[in-house]
């Protein structure tokens, strides 16, 4: 089969390579027919992570036909149209009783295209498939459904739910990227009586108001507003920087919560000097995507049609190579994420 196969630090090329077979009885087979490129896609190419060797195949969101499955798949059979999570999940253990997948204890966790190869592939091998695929709802359009792998319930889980988004708050949520964007429409679902969006780009901003912000500004007057007012009752940080987290500490009102949702790739200094008398409560996590079945269940035809702009640019396959360099460049260049499909 072909797949985008990491070769060292900065190096990935669309190759061929053997394909995947059932390697547990656990695991089903699966024909990808959409894929996607994310952040932490971009840091395993950059060789930020040690665990990603050369030869992998990188990506862990998918949508796809089941295959073939192991002898102890029930929930999936060969022909289902399915969605692959991010998060692998055992379904037994302490953990993923909890719902949380990300942190399973026999073997799960982020698996695809960081610990085993990935969806950015002809056809990938999913663990544990009767919790790590979900059937396709008849009508949803790929494009769309392949963010229900990770932007949706990560927006959900680490934003929304932690950040205890409730009828009646203040929501602030910093950085418009694809999870900042989805976090925005998702929170207006639990009834706040604002939500703001806030970024430094003026076309990310605009996309904020679309998919349902209040209001949306760069950091600046709003946020002195906030900070110099009785400020947000729920920050959520879906930027991942240093000074995006600064932000969210300004901008959360005494007893309030940051949900902490970015990936931070260096440090973050914790101004507690400033922040010990303000007695808020700071949330953090990977996500887990155990939410996926809810969002399905729970999201309108209108909330998936206006989520849907999330994805605004589409490619082939053989063509992911230049989707991660779009990605490198996306805020400036105006794109959000971009979906790999199948030719044809």
């Amino acid at each position: 089969m072909r797949a985008f196969v990491y070769h060292g630090p900065g190096i990935g090329h669309w190759d061929s390579v053997p394909d995947p077979v059932i390697e547990q009885p656990t695991d089903a087979l699966v024909r990808v027919d959409a894929a996607s490129v994310c952040v932490g896609d971009l840091y395993m190419l950059r060789g930020e992570d040690s665990e990603v060797r050369p030869g992998a195949v990188l990506g862990h969101e998918a949508v796809g036909e089941i295959m073939e499955v192991g002898p102890e798949v029930h929930s999936v059979v060969p022909g289902d149209e399915v969605i692959v999570s991010s998060i692998s999940a055992c379904g037994y253990c302490l953990s993923c009783r909890e719902g949380i997948y990300g942190q399973c204890k026999q073997g799960g966790g982020w698996l695809l295209g960081h610990e085993i190869d990935g969806t950015q592939a002809d056809f990938v091998r999913v663990p544990f498939a009767d919790h790590s695929t979900h059937k396709l709802p008849y009508g949803l359009d790929m494009n769309t459904a392949v963010l229900f792998s990770e932007v949706l319930p990560a927006a959900f889980e680490l934003g929304v739910r932690n950040g205890k988004v409730r009828p009646g708050v203040v929501v602030a949520v910093v950085g418009a990227g694809p999870v900042g964007l989805a976090a925005v429409s998702i929170a207006e679902m639990f009834g706040p009586s604002r939500v703001i969006s806030v970024d430094l780009l003026p076309h990310r901003l605009e996309m904020g108001t679309e998919l349902g912000a209040d209001a949306a500004e760069l950091p600046g007057r709003l946020i002195a507003e906030l900070s110099e007012g009785p400020g947000a009752d729920v920050v959520i940080e879906a930027a991942g920087t240093p000074d995006s987290f600064t932000l969210c500490t300004r901008a959360v009102r005494s007893g309030g919560r940051i949900a902490n949702v970015g990936m931070h790739n260096s440090a973050v200094t914790l101004h507690l000097e400033q922040l010990w008398r303000k007695n808020i409560t700071i949330s953090t996590g990977q996500v887990d995507a155990s939410s996926t079945p809810w969002l399905l269940d729970t999201l309108t035809s209108k909330q998936m049609q206006r989520l849907s702009r999330i994805i605004t640019r589409e490619l082939e396959f053989d063509q992911t190579e230049e989707a991660y360099e779009i990605l490198a460049t996306a805020a400036e260049a105006g794109e959000l994420r971009t979906a790999l499909r199948r030719p044809g």
